[in-house]
């Protein structure tokens, strides 16, 4: 534990890519194989469920501190962090323990879930007092199931790879699944993460790593005239539909009992989700045993032919215990395949692209051996990037986000690599984010080092457009002196209903250091309520969101929430009357979707 204590502290203190790397190796080459088994697993991402509840923590930090509540409270706020509090305040250690980290893992945490509260305030007071600062802060992490540092999952695996001597590209394949809820964690799961190479395709339901595609978009908007320069001619690449949907794996290998082929479907992470989806499982049955399969998860509940639902459809199919007929019926899921990783058990990763498109065609289409029992993903087909351009206009209509790029000589690769111009890969070519001005109403602080800068923020729309500047001077008073909204209630026949601000969406990226600092300065001089860390403000400031998409819910007083909403610019030059407004929200929801129970 203190050696991995240690090594945290060296990775959330370094900056440089070599400093962590160097890190990494020197800890896993001394580290016993139980103890780097554990390490791999939080460090490439694994998150143990919660053991003990944070009220109960809390607690018994300020016990053990000798705090009131509400000093701790302050601390915290100040700090940004539980785990970092707790390492401050804690007195300082009686003794020095140097138990393995397997063992604190599986002896000492893992056992704390579902225990007495007083075996649990015992167990931790018995830690807290045997271990330095950073060993206290790792374990609060640990025991919370927020343990994050600022190391890649691609940097453990270069880090693994080097120090056995193995392609990155082989410690990828087999740390698939490595942090999937309910894994094995031991030594022996550890040595063959770095063990001599074998050949053949993976064993039991293993996946491959996922291949992964580069925004087209980052440097700035696309000119479909500048690509040829960029990318080469248009005919060198396939061209697909970009879904919204769960990307996923799934894997058809030989049967170990009789029965017919065992069949399991990953999600891209690296999460076990065959059980959520037993339609896409019983069409997988006429596959053969051998296979493995890229695509996407998505509810489609009419003809191949018909777009796909949205995202928000999808949703109601995750996280459910139990799949009730009526929910199958009414969002039936489809895996839609674009690539063939595996066929006739054989690795065709290192195939070309159009190869494994031909062989996906030849499996899956008219006449081949599972014809039918799953959609593929339909290319399209261009002249030139001018001709592309003006099909995935049309894009949003169809149900989908934009295209995706392909070039036809690209072989699979790992993870996000991005080509030289030129140099073919993975793009994705979506389409300009839906916008909306809208109003801040309500900001929280950052965590960590933005623990003191308000940097989390609520917006809201005006219900119906402002008659004029005095008005909405009127509703700002009304927020000012903390006065409810007026009820939304029908108004008089001839008479606009009140004018109101609701909430619809929270947002935290998108702005520089400079605007954050000047929307923190704004938020410090116009709080009005304190709702614990959430600050309500007399509004002042329009921001203009980018977001992906939008559906009805319930949730919000606006009935609508949209999906993967950032902040693109603050517009200064826009007054509050000019905000955007939920009609205009409203017109953007898809398929005629009726806003939720909130709105209407």
């Amino acid at each position: 534990m203190q050696a991995f204590s240690r090594l945290y502290a060296q990775l959330d203190g370094q900056t440089a890519s070599r400093a962590k790397l160097a890190a990494l190796q020197a800890y896993f080459s001394t580290a016993e194989p139980r103890d780097a088994a554990w390490a791999a697993y939080f460090l490439a991402g694994g998150k143990p469920r919660q053991t003990v509840p944070t009220a109960r923590l809390r607690a018994l930090a300020c016990r053990l501190a000798g705090l009131p509540d509400w000093l701790f409270e302050a601390c915290y706020q100040a700090v940004g962090d539980l785990a970092e509090t707790l390492a401050h305040i804690l007195p300082p250690p009686l003794r020095q323990d140097d138990t393995p980290l397997a063992d604190w893992v599986e002896q000492r945490l893992l056992p704390l879930r579902g225990a007495a509260p007083e075996l649990q305030d015992a167990a931790l007071q018995a830690a807290f007092e045997s271990l330095p600062a950073e060993g206290r802060f790792l374990l609060v992490k640990l025991i919370g199931g927020g343990f994050r540092v600022g190391v890649g999952r691609q940097t453990v695996i270069r880090a693994l790879a080097a120090l056995a001597g193995l392609p990155d590209t082989l410690v990828a394949q087999r740390m698939m699944g490595y942090t999937e809820a309910g894994a094995r964690i031991d030594a022996a799961r550890y040595l063959a993460l770095i063990a001599p190479p074998e050949a053949g395709a993976p064993a039991g339901g293993q996946p491959y790593p996922f291949f992964l595609a580069h925004p087209l978009e980052a440097g700035g908007p696309v000119e479909p005239e500048a690509l040829a320069e960029r990318l080469g001619p248009c005919t060198d690449w396939l061209a697909e539909w970009k879904a919204d949907g769960i990307r996923a794996q799934l894997v058809c290998r030989p049967a170990t009992e009789p029965g017919g082929p065992a069949v399991w479907l990953w999600s891209r992470g690296e999460e076990l989700v065959s059980e959520r989806f037993p339609e896409v499982l019983a069409a997988a049955r006429a596959l053969p045993p051998g296979t493995v399969l890229d695509g996407e998860l998505l509810v489609w509940p009419g003809a191949p032919e018909a777009a796909p639902a949205s995202f928000a459809v999808l949703q109601t199919r995750l996280n459910r215990k139990t799949l009730p007929r009526k929910l199958l019926a009414e969002a039936p899921v489809r895996f839609w395949a674009y690539d063939l990783l595996e066929s006739e058990g054989v690795d065709r990763r290192a195939e070309p692209q159009h190869q494994r498109r031909a062989r996906l065609q030849a499996l899956l289409g008219p006449g081949g051996p599972a014809a039918g029992a799953f959609p593929v993903s339909p290319q399209l087909v261009a002249a030139d990037w001018p001709a592309l351009a003006r099909q995935r206009a049309e894009a949003r209509a169809l149900g989908f986000e934009g295209l995706m790029l392909k070039h036809a000589a690209t072989p699979y690769g790992v993870g996000r690599r991005k080509p030289g111009e030129g140099q073919g890969g993975w793009w994705k070519w979506k389409l300009e984010p839906y916008r909306v001005d809208a109003v801040l109403i309500h900001a929280q602080r950052g965590h960590g080092r933005r623990a003191s800068l308000y940097t989390d923020y609520g917006f809201a729309v005006w219900n119906r457009p402002p008659r004029d500047a005095q008005e909405v001077a009127e509703v700002c008073a009304a927020i000012a002196e903390r006065r409810p909204p007026p009820p939304r209630t029908p108004p008089a026949p001839g008479e606009p209903e009140p004018l109101q601000l609701l909430s619809f969406a929270k947002a935290y990226s998108g702005l520089s250091d400079a605007e954050i600092l000047r929307v923190d300065r704004e938020i410090r001089r116009h709080t009005v309520e304190k709702f614990g860390p959430v600050r309500s403000v007399v509004p002042t400031l329009v921001v203009e969101l980018g977001f992906e998409g939008l559906a009805p819910s319930a949730r919000h007083r606006s009935g609508i929430a949209l999906r993967f909403p950032r902040m693109l610019r603050l517009r200064e030059d826009k007054p509050l009357a000019e905000a955007d407004t939920l009609a205009q929200l409203q017109a953007l929801l898809p398929g005629g979707a009726k806003p939720g129970p909130a709105g209407r």
